[in-house]
């Protein structure tokens, strides 16, 4: 078995860490005091590191419990949404207009996804924010992969209804 180095294997998942809790609280500063907690209370079990077959899944599940106790909120998505749309290169410059509607587009996703019950919201954010595969969200989550595919179809196919609706109707 592997040894494992908190230096080599786990620090470097913070940025991962912080994403998750971020995601959760909404709020940047909790973020980080999830992401401290988080390290902390890996570290304290680091007797059992030996014992743990996925140190990853392990440490996200840590983070996202904590970021849970600390937000008693259920609606939300930061805004890494936005900054991939902002990211993305684009030949032709869009119009202000073309711009708003983008802008009104994304958050209207956000609030869309944040409205989801808080099993959907993880799923999604874990496969299509974190590109997790459904073994590793079922391990982070503690569901099977099933029961992680009908969560992801069932949250995108709320998005996408909802989405419709009100981009047809402006409801």
């Amino acid at each position: 078995m592997k040894k494992i180095s908190f230096q080599r294997d786990i620090l470097p998942m913070k940025n991962q860490l912080y994403r998750i809790a971020l995601r959760v609280t909404g709020d940047a500063q909790e973020a980080e005091d999830v992401v401290q907690d988080t390290m902390l209370k890996v570290w304290s079990r680091r007797e059992s590191w030996g014992e743990i077959d996925n140190m990853e899944a392990f440490c996200l599940t840590i983070c996202r419990n904590l970021a849970l106790d600390h937000t008693r909120r259920a609606a939300f998505l930061a805004p890494s949404i936005e900054e991939q749309t902002a990211a993305e290169p684009t030949s032709n410059q869009p119009s202000p207009e073309e711009q708003a509607s983008q802008r009104d587009r994304v958050a209207l996703v956000r609030s869309l996804i944040g409205r989801l019950p808080e099993k959907q919201r993880s799923c999604i954010h874990l496969r299509d924010i974190e590109g997790k595969s459904y073994k590793e969200i079922a391990a982070v989550l503690g569901i099977t992969e099933d029961q992680v595919k009908v969560s992801i179809f069932r949250a995108r196919q709320a998005i996408r209804q909802q989405f419709q609706k009100t981009d047809n109707y402006g409801l």
